[in-house]
């Protein structure tokens, strides 16, 4: 169903994409949009290792929900900072990961407080900050979650 990769010795190993989905903070969602046009916007994420999903804070309104409550079919990017290889200046050397699945929006309300904590961690260890917005977001806390159902990632040269 989902594409192999044609430039497959660029490959990554799914370790190393599952690394990369641990440790960068924020990725491209894109959806199918109004009218039929894509909607890519950029989102910060939580990668659960225990059951190998996506988590996502978000409004309780607006394109992306009613994108995905439309087309629960999603594709989400990330792409780590890279990194200058020795000699040359202007080429980037980087890893991406695409995560083709599906998305829902998280029904259980202390699961998703949970989760929104976790990805407020990514940022902050800041525990004063992080309990202050979940205290005054909570009540309005909307998580979607992702569940994977292709993911691939390579390295890419730019020179």
């Amino acid at each position: 169903m989902f594409r192999k990769m044609r430039r497959f010795k660029q490959q990554l190993t799914d370790e190393a994409c599952i690394q990369i989905l641990k440790h960068e903070k924020r990725g491209v969602l894109s959806v199918l949009g109004d009218d039929g046009y894509p909607y890519g916007v950029p989102l910060d994420h939580y990668y659960n290792e225990e059951n190998g999903r996506l988590y996502f804070h978000c409004a309780v309104a607006g394109h992306k929900l009613d994108a995905i409550r439309a087309c629960d079919k999603v594709s989400y990017c990330v792409t780590g900072e890279g990194h200058h290889e020795d000699g040359v200046s202007w080429s980037l050397t980087f890893r991406s990961v695409i995560v083709f699945g599906r998305m829902k929006v998280l029904d259980d309300h202390a699961a998703a407080l949970h989760l929104a904590r976790l990805l407020g961690e990514k940022f902050t260890q800041d525990k004063a900050y992080l309990d202050n917005e979940i205290k005054h977001a909570g009540p309005r806390i909307l998580m979607l979650e992702l569940t994977p159902e292709h993911i691939t990632g390579k390295r890419v040269n730019e020179s």
